[in-house]
């Protein structure tokens, strides 16, 4: 890990335990040590003969001292360890309260965490709950087709035949310019009441259901009126279902005309823009709809195309991307006379957030020159397709063409590649207005089972973009029952506020027949699906029994993690799933690969692994030890894992059956008892059901004890683990207070507050008024001094945590501390565990003060060495600060104490923001090691945007000599761009986002993004070391050592001459990374491991292909041109109502 050449550091040899002494320096590195590679000059470690070293020893201004001997500063090293470990002797107490443990050990028994077991029951309890959503849902699908095979089409229906509750006539109402205002419609939309209801986290009515209808569709056509007129049958199914089973959450049947019908029913939220919501776009209907997809999509980018097409196909594309999960494999070309990928993508590659957002990028770089060449266009997406040395989904095969038209047909392609199997599937999309003949193009896709769709304009991107999935359909409808089979897909955030959910869904298939001996129908009607929210498949999973470290996760067949402790999005995109994967959950290393593939592959495993995890606050690294347990949840995509470091194997459960004992316990919780016995802080658990909840500590503890005047411990509300472990940790820590703080003067030692906190959810601190200063989290399992107490052993440093942007820290009345805190080890009956963790506070400014004599050559503690004129004497860390830089560091690289009292408002923060020359030296000499991952979950300030001129982008600017043209009036240039404006006063947030709106909305103002995080920790150098920092003239003499039984680094160092090797520094802070994390193409190379469905339905023989689409030219008349021209000149638009229907095959 070498540092670039430019920076100032030593290279990096091994300490020499049995080397030579080095006159006044300690030993010198030996004939072992690691040699700088050759090259260009970088910074050396010198290792100097002694002669060489003797002008040295002096520092500037000082010249009767000289640079420190090893074994002085090894002395020093000793003292320091030997203050620290007196004080936690003394005031930690870990001692006492193991004796306190054992003398209460009738209090309590230890109980065993069965990994094996315990992740099996896990596993079972899931698997039931969502076999009970199963059984629901094969109930709605089967009711969904019995009802439309027996629905009447009407030919005359009216809006007015039709009573219904529309989710988003409210938000209609309020807006007076909604177009259904203008028209009257809403004499057929019901009026309902609505109740809170916290399991929605919504306002519902569980009478009725909700309509939701997609903007860009007509709610008046036809095939729209029969849809809701069949679909409301299933409102008596959605209440049985509830009735069977109160747990149910959204109950929703998203039709393939773009109506979803949900239950209960609530009002829609929707968005200050306009909603462009549509079911068919969702991820669970996507993949409920039709099988994985390998998809090559070939844009047309010859001269012919002209702006305004050019945009509306790179729009095309985007939508076309958004109907990809991550079980389907794409890549996007664009051809002329050639054909090659858009982006840097060479293969097909996983349709996950990342790779379409490269996609996206990469289409907006089109540039249309040359003559259109299908051919190398085809030939290109069958070579991709037929590559069988990548991974992809191997199931459904589609070439997605778009193109302004052509003439060749390129039927040879057709026979070297897919006749007569027709294995591949074309689709094909004439953009833009023109009088091409677009028979070649209908062709194309009726020879090759696809479908031809006509894109004219803005409005018809997104509906033609989807409508190709009914065509997918076609092989599961026609397998019927054996189709049937319900998938559960990823964790994606729901429309409606429920928050991250996972949802069971199974496709509806069209059962009617037009006559006797007719063929099957093919189509599918929709996708039925029942929402599982995250929260109730966490509540199966043991809460607090694991310990701190302790945790269950679950991924499903893409690695994908369902549960996860460090699932926590920052922003949520309700359009795209929330895909993060196991191994950027976790610090990724190949024990964790094995394990994630043997996960994937619904096999049962454990392993024991030494492992990296990051401390909570994500500052540190810490290496550890854990026991990996996992099984796969039957009749599900997933597998359960389960997380447990091997201290954790026991966990204590308290037996209060004594009443009297419970009461005295409880009164240490009341605040009247806090001035003797210091002030409590209690985890915001989860006691009992009634227990109101509150951010605010004291407020909540006011809420507790409130709540336990009324009912006991051992009430059927409350959660009797939880009540009587918390009630005799409070106990257990009174009695630490009594035997230990009470008696003990904390000013002599220069402390601020000692503290203990326990598994049972209490924290502890005295005095009490220490606590006013307490920023740590109340629930210790949230704590990082607690967990990372819980995996180090020794006591463990934690400074305040500073920010080199923010202000320095302020050293007013004393309040700044630093705490160090320990595990308190139990060993009962030959079982290990960690109930607790104590600590101090060390008093900031004191202790430096401290530092300073611990690290002098004071032989009595009230005055400083002197040294003579004429005598010769040995800097110290105290008499010359001057000259004397000493500190120490954690593990993290965080300065933890200083001589010098300019930095004392910089402990906190990291050490090469304080002496970048010298922390590179000790990256450089192996004291630590670097660690990078990035953050998938982050957000980010959204990106100003790209486009500065005036017009919006994706509209084609006509010229003035256009305007004067005639023919250019008449031209379909003039038709395209007129129904560009006026499409675009409604769907103009698709090219741009309106500013002012993006504002008023928290959401828009901050997106997801990747952030790259960097950790230190220490790394293979345990002994005590000496270097020179060599940078010319400015070299600098230092020395560090690791403390015993802590997390710290003791350096004393030269004070730097001049500033001239100040270039280097080694960065901490998380920073934002523009290309969304690690190169992206080089991550397509080597693609994680993972297996799409278990079934696939690409194939019918008895497929019917005749309808493949249906298109006609239409050439623009000059007389509507005139009059709708002048119209717009004089300011005067004619309102739109975009009515797109379903296709017509979908007329029963």
């Amino acid at each position: 890990m070498a540092v670039p050449a430019r920076t100032c550091g030593a290279s990096r040899p091994g300490p020499a335990r049995t080397a030579l002494p080095w006159p006044g320096r300690g030993p010198r590195p030996g004939p072992g040590a690691r040699r700088p590679p050759s090259g260009p000059p970088r910074p050396l470690l010198l290792l100097l003969p002694p002669l060489l070293l003797l002008p040295l020893f002096a520092a500037p201004g000082a010249s009767a001292y000289s640079f420190p001997q090893q074994h002085t500063m090894q002395h020093w090293a000793r003292r320091l360890e030997q203050e620290i470990d007196g004080v936690m002797r003394i005031f930690g107490g870990v001692q006492q309260l193991r004796e306190i443990y054992k003398d209460n050990r009738n209090l309590f028994e230890v109980q065993e965490n069965e990994p094996q077991k315990l992740v099996e029951k896990v596993a079972g309890d899931i698997e039931s709950l969502l076999d009970r959503k199963v059984q629901a849902l094969k109930r709605l699908a089967d009711a969904a087709e019995n009802f439309q095979k027996a629905h009447r089409w009407q030919d005359n229906i009216k809006e007015e035949d039709i009573l219904y509750y529309d989710a988003k006539a409210d938000a209609e109402l309020d807006d007076p310019e909604s177009e259904d205002v203008e028209r009257g419609s809403k004499a057929s939309t019901l009026r309902l009441d609505f109740v809170e209801d916290s399991n929605f986290k919504n306002k519902v009515n569980y009478s009725y259901t909700a309509v939701q209808i997609p903007t860009d569709i007509y709610k008046g056509s036809t095939v729209i009126l029969n849809e809701l007129n069949w679909t409301e049958a299933l409102e008596n199914v959605f209440i049985e279902n509830r009735r069977q089973d109160p747990t149910l959450l959204w109950q929703v049947f998203g039709s393939a005309t773009g109506v979803t019908r949900y239950y209960p029913a609530t009002p829609w939220r929707a968005p200050k823009k306009i909603d462009l919501y549509d079911v068919r776009r969702r991820p669970w209907y996507i993949q409920g709809a039709s099988s994985p997809k390998d998809m090559v999509i070939i844009v047309d980018v010859s001269g012919s195309v002209s702006g305004l097409t050019l945009k509306l196909m790179k729009t095309s594309v985007c939508e076309m991307l958004d109907t990809l999960s991550d079980d389907d494999y794409v890549n996007v070309a664009s051809f002329n006379e050639k054909a090659q990928p858009v982006s840097c993508f060479t293969h097909l590659v996983q349709a996950n957030v990342r790779n379409k957002k490269v996609f996206k990028e990469a289409v907006q770089g089109m540039v249309a020159k040359g003559t259109t060449g299908y051919k190398a266009g085809f030939e290109y997406a069958f070579d991709q397709l037929q590559n069988s040395n990548i991974t992809r989904a191997n199931c459904n095969k589609m070439i997605m063409m778009f193109t302004d038209g052509g003439e060749d047909r390129v039927q040879d392609v057709f026979e070297k590649y897919n006749w007569p199997n027709r294995t591949v599937r074309v689709f094909t999309f004439s953009v833009g207005q023109h009088n091409y003949d677009v028979t070649p193009l209908q062709w194309m896709a009726c020879a090759n089972k696809g479908y031809y769709f006509e894109i004219p304009s803005i409005g018809a991107i997104r509906i033609n973009t989807q409508e190709y999935l009914d065509v997918l359909g076609r092989p599961m409808v026609l397998a019927g029952k054996e189709a049937k089979q319900v998938q559960w897909t990823n964790v994606y955030e729901d429309a409606l506020g429920l928050g991250l959910v996972v949802t069971g869904t199974l496709p509806v298939f069209n059962l009617t027949q037009d006559g006797p001996g007719e063929k099957k129908n093919q189509l599918i009607l929709g996708v039925m699906g029942i929402d599982v929210a995250l929260n109730d498949i966490k509540r199966l999973t043991p809460n607090y029994t694991l310990g701190a470290n302790g945790y269950v996760f679950a991924i499903d067949l893409n690695g994908y993690v369902l549960l996860h402790p460090n699932l926590k999005p920052q922003t949520t995109n309700f359009r795209e799933p929330v895909t993060l994967d196991f191994l950027d959950a976790e610090l990724e290393d190949e024990n964790k690969e094995e394990i994630r593939r043997s996960m994937i592959d619904g096999n049962k495993g454990h392993k024991q692994i030494r492992t990296l995890v990051k401390s909570l606050d994500e500052r540190y690294v810490d290496e550890v030890m854990r026991n990996y347990t996992w099984v796969p949840i039957r009749s599900t995509n997933y597998s359960l894992g389960l997380v447990l470091p091997p201290y954790s194997t026991f966990y204590l459960q308290a037996n209060l059956s004594d009443q009297i004992l419970q009461v005295k316990y409880f009164e240490f919780l009341l605040p009247s008892s806090f001035e003797s016995e210091g002030h409590v802080f209690i985890a915001p658990r989860e006691y009992c059901k009634d227990l109101n909840a509150s951010d605010n500590n004291t407020e909540f503890l006011k809420n507790f004890i409130e709540l336990m005047e009324k009912v006991t411990p051992d009430s059927k509300q409350c959660n009797n683990f939880l009540l009587h472990n918390l009630i005799l940790d409070t106990g257990i820590t009174q009695q630490l207070v009594e035997r230990v703080w009470r008696d003990q003067d904390l000013n002599t030692y220069s402390l601020l507050a000692v503290f203990a906190a326990t598994d049972g959810g209490i924290t502890r601190v005295f005095p009490n008024k220490a606590a006013d200063d307490w920023t740590e989290n109340p629930e210790p399992f949230n704590a990082s001094f607690y967990r990372r107490s819980l995996d180090n052993h020794g006591y463990v440093f934690k400074p305040p945590h500073q920010d080199a942007l923010l202000r320095p820290l302020e050293l007013e009345n004393d309040t700044v501390g630093i705490l160090v805190s320990t595990a308190v080890e139990l060993s009962l009956g030959g079982r290990t565990l960690r109930p607790a963790v104590v600590g101090v506070k060390l008093d900031l400014e004191a202790w430096a003060e401290k530092f300073k004599v611990l690290a002098s050559n004071r032989t009595h503690q009230d005055q400083p060495q002197k040294c003579g004129p004429s005598s010769h004497c040995e800097m110290d860390c105290e008499v010359n600060n001057e000259d004397l830089l000493c500190v120490l560091i954690d593990d993290g690289g965080f300065l933890v104490l200083s001589n010098q009292n300019h930095q004392w408002d910089q402990v906190g923060r990291f050490f090469s923001e304080v002496d970048a020359n010298l922390m590179l030296a000790l990256y450089n000499n192996s004291f630590y090691t670097r660690k990078e991952s990035y953050d998938y979950q982050a957000a980010c300030a959204p990106q100003p945007p790209g486009n500065l001129g005036a017009a919006p982008r994706g509209v084609f600017v006509p010229t003035i000599a256009d305007f004067l043209n005639l023919a250019w009036w008449t031209s379909a240039a003039a038709w395209s761009l007129f129904q560009q404006l006026l499409y675009g006063l409604i769907y103009h947030s698709w090219f741009q986002a309106d500013p002012a709106e993006a504002e008023g909305n928290p959401e828009a103002r901050e997106s997801s993004c990747v952030m790259k995080q960097t950790q230190y920790y220490f790394g293979s150098v345990n002994a005590s070391y000496n270097a020179i920092i060599d940078c010319g003239n400015c070299s600098r003499l230092f020395h560090a050592q690791r403390l015993t039984n802590t997390n710290l680094l003791f350096v004393v160092a030269e004070k730097p001459l001049c500033s001239q090797c100040e270039g280097g520094r080694l960065l901490q802070k998380e920073t934002h990374c523009p290309a969304d994390g690690p190169e992206q193409c080089e991550l397509v190379q080597r693609p994680r491991y993972r297996r799409g469905p278990h079934i696939c339905f690409d194939y019918n023989a008895t497929e019917d292909t005749s309808d493949c689409g249906r298109g006609a030219s239409f050439p623009p008349s000059l007389g509507v041109l005139v009059s709708l021209q002048l119209l717009l000149l004089l300011g005067l638009p004619p309102r739109p109502q975009p009515q797109v229907h379903a296709h017509a095959s979908r007329r029963v």
